[in-house]
């Protein structure tokens, strides 16, 4: 039956920086999961298909089949373009079946992954590592991205100067890169700071670590992003 319940593995070596995990999840007794936004893309089987999911500006609950097995491999924010070949913003809170952006190459590894008594995760690796080798990321995105995830980022214009492109085109290309532009990712990346955290020392105190205003702006994009108050994000992680 494989593994019950939640897990993430490390990609291979060639895909590190690429790629965040590779995941699955099986519950035996079915029931749902909260989906927050993270700045990622993740190709994901799933109820007999491949789909492509995100990135997510706001959350959604996914339906976890009673012993179903669901596996995927999720690629970092700015990174997009490794699962999907095509600009992230045209997969913007969506999920879309793979045969629809990838045709008889998303259809190939379907069948592959059908054709197992337990999909296999090894095969949506194969699938990356395929892609890397007709694919390189945008370094000027990551560079983006990377000075994004901060507490006390720096802005847009300075961001352009300092990278070495015009501000319109770092925007683009960030969009492209992510599915939204510079302003949506930063509050994304500061969530998921504080996310991580498990709303360990107060959140007075963690809305200041992790860059945002003040309690009540952390209170506000905790609601606008995950549905619910910090207290009861934690409290259900």
């Amino acid at each position: 039956m494989g593994a019950v319940g939640y897990w993430e593995a490390a990609p291979p070596a060639e895909l590190r920086g690429l790629v965040a995990c590779v995941w699955g999840h099986r519950d035996v007794h079915g029931g749902a999961q909260l989906v927050v936004p993270d700045g990622c893309v993740d190709l994901v089987w799933r109820s007999g298909r491949c789909e492509l999911v995100g990135p997510d500006t706001g959350s959604w609950v996914s339906d976890l089949e009673t012993g179903k097995a669901v596996v995927g491999i999720r690629a970092r924010p700015g990174m997009a373009r490794l699962l999907l070949g095509i600009p992230a913003g045209e997969v913007r809170d969506q999920r879309l079946d793979a045969v629809e952006v990838w045709g008889s190459r998303g259809r190939a590894l379907a069948e592959q992954l059908g054709d197992r008594s337990a999909p296999d995760p090894a095969l949506l690796v194969e699938f990356a590592r395929q892609r890397l080798a007709e694919w390189e990321p945008d370094r000027a995105a990551a560079a983006a991205v990377a000075a994004l995830d901060d507490p006390r980022p720096p802005s847009i214009s300075a961001l352009a100067s300092r990278i070495g492109v015009s501000e319109r085109q770092l925007r683009r290309r960030i969009g492209d890169a992510v599915g939204y532009g510079p302003q949506t990712l930063v509050g994304v990346l500061r969530f998921q700071r504080a996310a991580r955290s498990g709303g360990r020392g107060g959140l007075a105190d963690l809305a200041h670590h992790c860059g945002y205003a003040d309690q009540a702006h952390l209170t506000r994009e905790f609601r606008r992003l995950s549905g619910t108050t910090p207290k009861r994000y934690f409290a259900s992680s």
